[in-house]
């Protein structure tokens, strides 16, 4: 036991060293594992492995035989593109267009399940699952450099009565940021509960995640003229939001599966993504599995989730009054530049694939792929002068090896 806890423990340093930057579902990862991720991110009702069981619902541990452990590593690689429009009075900020300097990005992932007794089940694991940012030192004329990213590191039970299993997980959340001015980091608890229920051909299952709230002290000076020019630096408060979710799958054609996923993500009531004009998202996920051979599984989805970051065409960029954060208040061009520029998480259509081959009854290899289309948002201030625009792509392969014991 000890040793396990020592290698979960190891994990949970590497994932938090490895994850930088990244953005599906706002700034959330679509899924966690290249077998929920190559099915549109689907799992809460006919989760494929442990990694994928404790993220979208621990209840459905429940539906796992035996004991497994599965490791995932994404290589992430968004492409972040801005164009900035602006006299040079204003803020010093010019005309200028770049690509975002950040390079890929390795994100592990680690799960394990196992039975306790006829009706419970154990799991634990420890992942990345939300993050984004850019880097535009040496195009930006103001260095816009931003990161947020979010790991967990999840113990989890399941308990099963009849047709229907109940879990829940505990989120250790360790979320760093940087805006420029220096690494902040903290920590947060949170809830993950779940419910399911399978009968012969279908399963459902309901997910409620808490809000899990980390202030980052010092992390950014808003009040400065335009953005962060001083060495007076203001805290933030950046809330993991709650999330509610609803699944369903089919299993009544031979060697098929079916799922499908609706999740609210309550990011207009989370602290940061609020004083940033954050709408909330419902996000839709589809998944289909076939089992092609005895040995070959293939797998497809779709993704969808409406861009949660507000357009403000019209605003005023001299606005006198400037605009509040959390009791601080920041220049409304460097506002709207910070929002547009700074962290663009607005891609809304994913589409994935993915493959899993069973070399033997004890050990798997899946992969998987995920597109999310590009998306650009652009506002335009009310003198008309000045325009902000940011345009998201992304790409990610999931590689991951499942051991049953």
């Amino acid at each position: 036991m000890k040793k396990s806890v020592n290698v979960f423990a190891a994990a949970f340093v590497i994932t938090g060293l490895a994850v930088n930057v990244f953005a599906t579902n706002g700034d959330n990862m679509i899924g966690v594992g290249p077998t929920s991720r190559a099915m549109g991110g689907t799992g809460i009702a006919a989760p494929q492995d442990a990694i994928s069981a404790i993220f979208s619902n621990p209840a459905a541990m429940s539906q796992l035989e035996g004991s497994q452990f599965n490791f995932a590593g994404t290589y992430f690689a968004p492409t972040v593109k801005a164009t900035v429009v602006s006299p040079a009075p204003a803020a010093g900020v010019g005309n200028w267009s770049a690509k975002s300097q950040d390079e890929a990005y390795a994100i592990p992932a680690i799960g394990l399940s196992t039975p306790m007794s006829d009706k419970m089940m154990f799991g634990i694991a420890a992942y990345g699952v939300s993050g984004m940012g850019v880097d535009y030192r040496n195009k930006d004329p103001m260095n816009t450099n931003t990161k947020v990213s979010v790991m967990k590191f999840v113990p989890a039970v399941s308990y099963k009565n009849g047709n229907f299993s109940y879990g829940a997980g505990l989120d250790i959340d360790y979320q760093a940021a940087d805006f420029g001015a220096g690494l902040s980091h903290n920590y947060a608890l949170g809830l993950r509960l779940g419910a399911a229920y399978a009968y012969e051909k279908w399963a459902f299952g309901l997910t409620y995640v808490t809000p899990q709230n980390v202030e980052h002290k010092r992390i950014y000076n808003f009040d400065a003229a335009p953005f962060g020019s001083s060495t007076s630096f203001d805290d933030l408060k950046l809330e993991n939001p709650a999330q509610f979710g609803f699944g369903a799958a089919y299993k009544g054609m031979d060697k098929w599966l079916f799922s499908a996923d609706v999740k609210y993500i309550d990011w207009a009531n989370a602290d940061g993504y609020k004083d940033f004009d954050w709408r909330s998202q419902t996000v839709f996920g589809l998944g289909v599995q076939n089992k092609t051979t005895d040995k070959l599984t293939l797998r497809a989805g779709w993704n969808y989730g409406k861009n949660p970051l507000k357009k403000h065409n019209g605003f005023n960029a001299a606005s006198p009054t400037g605009t509040d954060v959390q009791g601080t208040k920041m220049s409304t061009f460097g506002y709207e530049y910070f929002r547009v520029i700074g962290f663009p998480g607005v891609v809304e259509h994913h589409i994935t694939l993915g493959a899993g081959y069973e070399f033997s009854p004890k050990f798997t290899l899946n992969l998987g792929y995920k597109k999310a289309l590009a998306k650009t948002i652009s506002e335009t201030d009310s003198s008309g002068a000045i325009t902000l625009k940011s345009e998201l792509s992304e790409s990610a392969y999931d590689l991951g090896l499942t051991f049953k014991f």
